[in-house]
């Protein structure tokens, strides 16, 4: 799908989101790496929406992103109590695996930015068995990352030896985003998505719910009972602030309508 054919966004907690099915939005990638530019790809999750909403410099550089999709199906549900329905989610992960498949054929070269430091090898190896042929450059970050120091600056020369066609970006939100945003304009062409975890669930480092949960809007919960020390703050804490920035949008959305 050209980017000029693309359908006007749903404005959603100040976001501007593409209205979009799944296959929708894996061909205007594809169609995205094939074209001068780069480009970068986020995906919106209720963390995300919180968390945004705490910190407005943040919050003004992830709304620079090319492509915004929704992650989350809270967020879809969101769009359609306004009003302004999104046709389903788009997640990172699946993204993430529709395009190495992909490329398997295409001959698109691919770069991972993600993984703990040393594990090159041993993710080059799954990436091999998991997608047999993919053209692929994996970099695995130091601890502590930081996405704007000098670490950062390595990496942008890397990918420019590499010339990649899809840059995965797998350090989490909002390390991932500051990255990529920081730095695409730097790049001559290629697609950046913010994938989180994706590589982990895709090379199976990590168990993802399976797909009735993901279908139902239970992936959370999945997450939640898989890692709860890590996560319960997250989920349950984020809830309540999330419902509060619903209710702030239905009745903005109402008063614009009056």
């Amino acid at each position: 799908m050209p980017s000029d054919h693309l359908p006007g966004a749903v404005r959603l907690f100040g976001l501007d989101i593409l209205p979009l099915s799944f296959e929708q939005s894996t061909d205007l990638l594809v169609h995205a790496a094939a074209t001068k530019g780069p480009k970068v790809v986020v995906t919106t999750n209720v963390d995300h929406v919180v968390r945004l909403e705490r910190d407005p410099e943040l919050k003004a550089l992830y709304a620079s992103a090319d492509y915004t999709f929704a992650d989350g199906m809270p967020v879809v549900w969101a769009s359609r109590l306004l009003g302004t329905p999104l046709p389903e989610r788009v997640t990172g992960a699946d993204l993430f695996v529709a395009l190495c498949r992909h490329s398997m054929t295409s001959g698109q070269r691919v770069f991972v930015l993600g993984g703990r430091p040393g594990q090159e090898r041993l993710l080059r190896d799954r990436y091999a068995k998991r997608f047999p042929g993919m053209d692929v450059v994996v970099y695995c970050p130091p601890m502590n990352f930081d996405p704007e120091g000098s670490d950062a600056e390595a990496i942008v020369k890397t990918i420019h030896a590499c010339q990649p066609d899809f840059i995965f970006v797998c350090l989490g939100f909002e390390k991932q985003e500051r990255w990529a945003l920081r730095h695409v304009r730097r790049l001559d062409s290629g697609v950046i998505v913010c994938v989180g975890a994706a590589q982990e669930f895709a090379l199976g480092l990590k168990r993802r719910a399976p797909r009735w949960m993901q279908d139902s809007g239970l992936e959370w919960l999945w997450r939640l009972t898989s890692d709860p020390v890590h996560l319960w703050r997250r989920y349950l804490l984020q809830a309540p602030v999330f419902l509060w920035l619903l209710l702030h949008e239905w009745r903005e959305h109402r008063r614009s309508y009056a």
